[in-house]
């Protein structure tokens, strides 16, 4: 069986979802594993190292779809590339079917066995393949050293001979796993941290990691299946706009984590809160792909309104792509370990992994939220 790494097409990814590491575990568990040229490059990655561990570089990327019966990725396939994959082989990886919806007819066409990795359920036993967690682990860290870079003071309370300089008040809205690690790196740095989430449950993980945790008062709580959050009333979102107004304008900076799967980013920080930061304050928002949890977010860019400097990353994790792709590729391997029931590689169709990631095989779109168009 041929595994294979093509080089990302995507605007501004960078990652790769094969390392040299995880080439070597392949080859040793009897897979042929292909490389398309220079893929890791940009990680870090050299065509040496694949060399070295056992993997073939393919300079020909056609060549290289025509033949691959598994094909592993970090960002969604071209329908081009979908198109030339030969019948029945698998796509493997981040592919977003809440954006791109419009592939999955391209997918059943095709004949193809696709697996999303963003839909993988939370279960124990899926923990070692969450690509969501390692993923958003390294975002909500790059989140607050780049905003850390972007900010032109100071992150911890500095007392010298000249004076005293106050530490730099954080705010990270969404305690997920990005938002955690964004409180966890910024109260590195020596900064007060505080955050707000809608889930009740996140109050106790926030403050065990040091950060006062900002409440609504109200009884809607946004727990919802699966430890994700839900869409909450129209009442409890003027609640918590009124309250994140008056904590916003104290702030130096500001990290967003909070979407919804499926859905826009609800939008906390409105135009009339950034108007009342201080000038030289920071926003990175990491929901900006998916609408921005700020108003004046822009996906890919920076802009500064009213001297306030708003950061909407195009693709953070490209940032950082090194460990992103090593993390990234781990994961992929030990969904692939658990896909197949027994050396024929048959697929076991029982597991509720394999059931809750696939969204097409034999022709047909199979998972149960992108229902086929009428």
């Amino acid at each position: 069986m041929l595994i294979v790494a093509l080089k990302e097409s995507v605007a501004h990814e960078k990652r790769v979802a094969i390392t040299p590491e995880i080439a070597k575990k392949y080859v040793d568990l009897g897979y042929h594993v292909a490389i398309e040229i220079d893929a890791g490059k940009e990680a870090g990655y050299l065509n040496a190292a694949y060399e070295k561990c056992g993997a073939s570089i393919e300079k020909n990327r056609e060549t290289l779809i025509e033949k691959a019966d598994v094909v592993l990725s970090a960002a969604p396939l071209d329908p081009k590339d979908i198109q030339s994959l030969k019948k029945q082989a698998l796509l493997i990886g981040l592919l977003k079917p809440h954006q791109h919806s419009d592939v999955l007819p391209i997918l059943e066409k095709a004949d193809i066995t696709s697996f999303s990795m963003e839909l993988l359920p939370r279960i124990t036993r899926a923990q070692t393949m969450d690509v969501l967690s390692s993923q958003s682990n390294l975002a909500g860290y790059k989140a607050v050293v780049d905003a850390a870079s972007e900010f032109g003071r100071a992150f911890p309370l500095m007392m010298t001979a000249a004076g005293t300089i106050p530490a730099a008040r954080v705010l990270v809205l969404g305690a997920g796993v990005a938002g955690l690690q964004a409180i966890a790196t910024a109260k590195r740095l020596g900064a007060i941290v505080s955050a707000f989430d809608v889930r009740t449950a996140a109050k106790e993980q926030v403050q065990s990691l040091g950060a006062t945790f900002i409440e609504v008062e109200a009884e809607e709580t946004g727990d919802a299946a699966g430890g994700y959050a839900k869409e909450m009333s129209e009442a409890y979102k003027q609640a918590q706009a009124d309250k994140l107004a008056e904590v916003v304008k104290n702030q130096d900076i500001i990290i967003t984590t909070a979407q919804i799967p499926g859905k826009s980013a609800p939008v906390l920080i409105t135009a009339t809160m950034v108007k009342s930061m201080k000038p030289g304050s920071v926003i990175v928002d990491l929901a900006a792909e998916s609408g921005g949890n700020c108003a004046d977010t822009v996906w890919g860019k920076t802009v500064v309104k009213h001297g306030v400097i708003v950061i909407g990353p195009a693709n953070i994790l490209s940032r950082i792509a090194g460990d992103a792709s090593q993390l990234y590729s781990r994961n992929l391997f030990n969904f692939i370990k658990n896909l197949f029931a027994d050396e024929t590689h048959t697929i076991n169709w029982q597991d509720e992994i394999i059931t809750s990631t696939a969204l097409t095989h034999d022709g047909k779109i199979v998972h149960p939220n992108f229902p086929p168009k009428s």
